[in-house]
């Protein structure tokens, strides 16, 4: 994906951006596409826009800026004048899709969006090199989406996976087998879901088990095991609690349900990144003990934590901790983190290939996946941000990081995605142990304003203000772990650890 600059101080400037990352746009000084100070760009914010950048899907968001962000000509965001009426809900959200030769335009800067998107087989979805592309006479648009590689033209290669729902013409549902309405767009090789399934995790899981005709490893795991009850649901699916018939061990069951679906060489992506996960061993970090995927549907065999989660042990007690509870959860959420920054594990490039990696950042930190099992906190959910952004599937302000809720999420990391360290984990970790003692995320996020302008412009609120009760030394450890500007207070978990040890002391 690329930015041309066509109008502005930057004119005929070329920004690209080959991977996942994010892109804020603006006059201020930490912004990855900075403009000019000067009076003559005065219309533009200091954080004007943000562009979530997973090529080859981009989202622009205007963060409340002044003058607002516009898409080919159509206004899509601006800052509220006044505050919200009494009772209004958040503002919508100021987001737009954007497709190749999108312009974007903020004040009098105008930006061309390129995207190139790579040809890919229909059948086995490798990427084709651009000589073969070629020499096959592959790119035109009514070509690109039915082109088979050289390979799969020339060698049979049996689907592990079964037919697809569209090889027989008429478009089913891959869970249910329901006939699929017009408002789905046929995709060759891709499957997809009805609305109903869509919407009910509960019926998919059910017909997923029904099935036993295949004999992929996938399919047969979900035959060693019987579904109970419901643990919960979210906006991407659901878990379950499960016995294992091996182990005759409780387990929880994860399904997933990518709001995008993925082809084959985006489900290859996401599955090696949750193998790269499995290799992850410590007291307090969920196991992941399997994985697997069917007909886009992702599911995930974990540890069965007893006591749920943070969220909700906080609700049950009445909305606060004792700190010398919440010290060690926070201090137990350290030790699974410090483990995973420092692991030796196995990793993938874009292509595939295995690379030797030193630490995995989890980058989804929050009180929801901060499980407890027998007096034990574990951190759930490692690696499964990442995970769906490798494939495609998710994004950070749109499916991504806690389904888009930024409570917990600190500005650096949304102004170097990319280049998100260890610490972003630390200061999520700092937030989890604000909100155990207070009831509430660090920061305040007014309905009037973009959740995304406030992660960027506003500092968390100092925790003897949300509850005067925390013990003087702890407030300050807290607050000093919170802090972003210039950097977070924090940059490792070993110093945040040893701050709170001596808080205790």
């Amino acid at each position: 994906m690329a930015l041309t600059v066509l109008q502005g101080p930057l004119q005929g400037r070329k920004f690209e951006f080959p991977d996942r990352t994010t892109c804020v746009v603006g006059r201020a000084d930490d912004c990855a596409l900075q403009l000019p100070e000067d009076e003559e760009y005065s219309g533009i914010s200091r954080h004007h826009c943000l562009l979530d950048i997973n090529p080859p899907d981009v989202r622009v968001r205007d963060l409340g800026s002044v003058n607002g962000t516009y898409v080919n000509g159509d206004k899509i965001g601006q800052r509220d004048a006044g505050p919200a009426p009494h009772g209004a809900d958040q503002l919508p959200s100021a987001e737009r899709e954007l497709a190749d030769g999108d312009e974007i335009r903020l004040g009098g800067v105008r930006l061309r969006v390129g995207i190139h998107v790579p040809l890919c087989c229909a059948t086995c979805g490798r990427t084709v090199p651009e000589a073969e592309a070629e020499e096959a006479g592959a790119g035109a648009p009514g070509h690109r989406a039915a082109y088979r590689c050289e390979l799969c033209r020339t060698t049979e290669i049996p689907s592990t996976l079964g037919l697809s729902p569209h090889s027989h013409g008429a478009r089913t549902c891959a869970a249910c087998g329901g006939r699929l309405g017009g408002e789905h767009t046929a995709q060759p090789f891709v499957e997809e879901l009805c609305a109903a399934c869509k919407g009910d995790p509960e019926r998919v899981m059910q017909q997923l088990l029904q099935v036993d005709e295949d004999g992929s490893r996938n399919l047969y795991l979900f035959g060693g095991y019987t579904i109970q009850r419901q643990l919960g649901q979210g906006g991407m699916g659901a878990v379950y609690l499960a016995r294992d018939h091996q182990t005759d061990e409780l387990c929880a069951l994860k399904v997933m349900l990518p709001q995008a679906a993925g082809n084959e060489a985006a489900k290859a992506r996401f599955l090696r990144e949750m193998s790269t996960v499995e290799m992850l061993r410590h007291p307090h970090l969920v196991r992941l003990h399997d994985h697997g995927c069917w007909n886009g549907i992702y599911f995930f065999v974990m540890d069965y934590c007893d006591g749920g989660d943070v969220a909700e042990l906080v609700h049950r007690r009445g909305g606060r901790l004792p700190d010398y509870q919440a010290l060690g959860i926070t201090l137990q959420v350290l030790d699974g983190l410090a483990h995973a920054h420092q692991a030796d594990v196995r990793a993938y490039d874009f292509e595939g290939r295995p690379v030797a990696v030193r630490g995995l950042v989890h980058r989804d930190l929050s009180p929801r996946n901060i499980f407890l099992h027998g007096g034990m906190a574990k951190v759930g959910d490692f690696g499964l941000a990442k995970a769906f952004d490798a494939a495609g599937l998710s994004g950070l302000t749109h499916t991504g990081t806690s389904g888009g809720n930024p409570s917990f999420v600190s500005r650096q990391q949304v102004l170097q995605f990319k280049r998100a360290q260890p610490e972003v984990d630390v200061w999520a970790a700092a937030a989890c142990l604000y909100y155990m003692l207070t009831g509430s995320a660090p920061r305040d996020f007014a309905p009037h304003l973009d959740r995304w302008q406030v992660v960027l412009n506003s500092p968390a609120v100092p925790i003897h203000r949300r509850n005067p009760d925390v013990p003087d030394r702890l407030a300050k450890v807290i607050d000093h772990a919170l802090t972003e500007q210039p950097g977070i207070g924090f940059t490792t978990v070993a110093d945040f650890r040893r701050a709170l040890v001596a808080v205790r002391e």
